[in-house]
């Protein structure tokens, strides 16, 4: 090569670098420096995980009474067979002791029945109507009196039964108190194991506290019991949890 395309050569090459640079200067454009970068934090805490339960005893029953007409001539009629009905259950389980508060009308209702034959218009029939109580009692033993009375005064439909823990809040106290100690426990049995030593809690992060869940029961009888008949209804046991997440700081 000549001494002239040599320097046509390193001529051209710097033009190439100074367009280069002043293509970066001009549109800001940046370059990575670096193509690996280590993460050298260390970590300085241990999560650890803990679970505590408890079980709980339903305090309070919820008792679904309903009244069913059907086939009934007129509108009229049918409001007036579930209005007697309806005032009976009520005066019943007021004799009983029951709070106004705590009986509650959660449907009433009258439609229409319509007959379907070939060829014909559609005519109303007849009307159906129902009607629907929810009945709270803190007293669950009181439950068995509240259904026999109500199908006596006229019941047909004791649509199922709730118990439930009226007040949880206990309850879940207890269940994270457990589930912090048993954090606790976990941690001590790690630090052990890896042999290193924890400081304080530094953080607490608690996950999966449950409202427990009401049990549901069915109570269908057929008939009108004794007065002093009607079903035998046991609340057992509801499970009330709680997950924490302990951060300790590791010396």
């Amino acid at each position: 090569m000549s001494a002239l395309n040599k320097i046509s050569t390193y001529l051209l090459g710097l033009a190439a670098t100074f367009l280069f640079l002043l293509l970066i200067k001009t549109f800001n454009v940046s370059y990575p420096l670096n193509l690996m970068i280590t993460n050298t934090t260390k970590s300085t805490e241990l999560a650890v995980v803990g679970e505590g339960k408890v079980e709980a005893t339903p305090d309070t029953i919820y008792v679904d009474l309903g009244i069913s007409v059907s086939n009934v001539i007129t509108a009229e009629e049918a409001q007036k067979k579930i209005d007697e009905v309806n005032n009976k259950i009520i005066a019943a389980l007021k004799n009983l002791g029951v709070d106004k508060k705590d009986i509650k009308t959660s449907n009433y209702n009258i439609t229409p029945a319509y007959s379907y034959l070939p060829n014909t218009e559609n005519k109303i029939s007849g009307y159906n109507g129902n009607a629907t109580l929810n009945v709270k009692l803190k007293d669950t033993k009181l439950a068995t009196s509240v259904i026999a009375k109500a199908t006596e005064a006229g019941a047909n439909q004791i649509q199922g039964t709730r118990f439930v823990v009226d007040a949880p809040e206990k309850y879940r106290e207890e269940a994270r108190n457990k589930a912090i100690e048993n954090a606790k426990q976990q941690a001590a049995k790690l630090s052990k194991e890896l042999g290193i030593t924890l400081g304080k809690v530094v953080n607490i992060v608690e996950s999966g506290a449950n409202q427990p869940y009401p049990i549901y029961e069915k109570a269908m009888m057929g008939g009108a019991p004794r007065a002093d008949a009607g079903p035998i209804l046991e609340p057992g046991t509801q499970t009330v949890s709680s997950t924490v997440t302990l951060y300790f700081e590791k010396k």
